[in-house]
């Protein structure tokens, strides 16, 4: 497992490349399905910028911000905007390539992200003990004040160019809006 682990950390980004062709091929959004879509996009954006102004990579464990909800507010966050670009593109098929897609991909990727933390942060075990992998905890995490990260960095946010996700999340919305006036006829 250990190997395909890397494996599917090297691939995902191009593969999401190519899901994101399939996925304008398959989707027939309408303004109700981009709507509702939108509800759950918006804060599946919100949760991975959060976390990306919490995290310092490979300096210090997270655990404060979302990460004090999750172990993984990056990936929940992506599978929300996913499940909401399913729900915008009225395709079960898109639904169907989104859950193998996290599954065979995302899973395997988190599993090894997880074990690299553990031999790197001494202090893994017990916080995977108290806060859940991906969905996330009613409370926070508590104790965690004095950690490095415990406030939001707009520099981190930066840093980490959490913003390409919100434009690639608007350039998705805008795709959908021009396949519905053109494809569809919609007015």
């Amino acid at each position: 497992m250990a190997k395909w682990s890397q494996i599917a950390r090297r691939i995902r980004v191009p593969l999401g490349f190519l899901f994101a062709l399939l996925y304008f091929w398959l989707a027939r959004p309408s303004w109700r399905s981009m709507t509702l879509g939108a509800m759950v996009v918006v804060p599946g954006l919100l949760v991975r910028a959060l976390a990306s102004g919490h995290v310092r990579k490979n300096e210090s464990l997270a655990t404060s911000g979302p990460y004090a909800y999750t172990r993984n507010p990056l990936y929940l966050g992506s599978l929300l905007i996913g499940i909401g670009f399913a729900v915008a593109a009225r395709s079960w098929w898109v639904g169907i390539a989104l859950v193998v897609m996290f599954f065979v991909i995302y899973l395997p990727v988190i599993r090894d992200e997880e074990a690299f933390l553990r031999q790197k942060f001494s202090g893994f075990d017990e916080y995977a003990r108290r806060v859940p992998r991906m969905f996330p905890r009613l409370t926070p995490l508590s104790g965690n004040e004095n950690e490095p990260s415990a406030g939001f960095s707009l520099d981190l946010y930066g840093k980490h160019r959490e913003y390409n996700a919100l434009l690639g999340a608007l350039a998705m919305m805008a795709a959908l809006v021009v396949k519905m006036m053109v494809f569809f006829r919609v007015k």
